[in-house]
């Protein structure tokens, strides 16, 4: 049993350290991008500062780890929090989430100073999909709208599927979904420095994957916000 913990660990540092140069490179690549509603081109300022700033080396920095990718926002001139601005700071962010996300089947879910948002794939993807429904877009606007307010944070966004079929489909799976939610994020301004993605595949459940019930709780991308401190 040692064995196969010591292999998904593995395997999760090596999905880690994938999608993060994936995603530095496809957010350079969707400087230019469609509106998801026209279908018609676009060149977004803000989204091609990001893009670039991420491939020039913030986003490739944070294969080093989260010290780089603080030290590049800071470095940026996006001031640390400290003291009572943390716990104030994500008090309002938690409040503005939960009421932008009431009634969508996205949970908001606070752990200390984190934020942690749930979107069921079932409500966010077609089935064996990576593309984001777009009916879910609207939801996904309301969440960049509160992440762009409170820009003095990071985001990690972690995608997880259920124990059915292959591990590593399960994991490249989880890798593009996550990597959608973070690209769609970036197309609405959200700085593409504050971000890390990571794709779990099975190998962290929150419910029971003999049960139908279960593995709809395990097929989710989860968005966790923190302070950036």
């Amino acid at each position: 049993m040692s064995g196969m913990g010591t292999n998904h660990q593995e395997r999760e540092d090596q999905m880690k350290k994938t999608v993060i140069a994936a995603l530095a490179g496809t957010l350079a690549v969707t400087a230019c991008t469609s509106d998801p509603y026209t279908g018609e081109p676009t060149v977004s300022n803000t989204l091609g500062g990001a893009a670039i700033g991420a491939a020039a080396g913030a986003g490739l920095g944070m294969l080093a780890g989260g010290d780089d990718r603080r030290n590049a926002l800071i470095g940026a001139g996006i001031g640390a929090l400290a003291g009572g601005l943390i716990g104030s700071t994500m008090d309002q962010a938690e409040a503005e989430l939960r009421a932008q996300l009431r009634a969508t089947g996205v949970s908001v879910t606070r752990v200390g100073n984190q934020i942690i948002l749930n979107m069921p794939s079932d409500v966010t993807f077609a089935t064996d999909q990576d593309q984001i429904n777009p009916v879910f877009y609207p939801t996904l606007n309301s969440v960049a709208l509160v992440l762009k307010k409170y820009n003095r944070t990071i985001i990690d966004v972690y995608g997880h599927t259920d124990s059915t079929g292959d591990d590593s489909y399960n994991f490249n799976l989880s890798q593009r979904r996550a990597l959608s939610v973070a690209n769609y994020l970036n197309m609405q301004g959200v700085d593409s420095r504050r971000f890390a993605v990571t794709g779990f595949g099975e190998t962290r459940p929150v419910g029971n994957n003999a049960t139908a019930q279960g593995r709809a709780q395990n097929r989710r991308v989860e968005i966790q916000l923190s302070p950036l401190t």
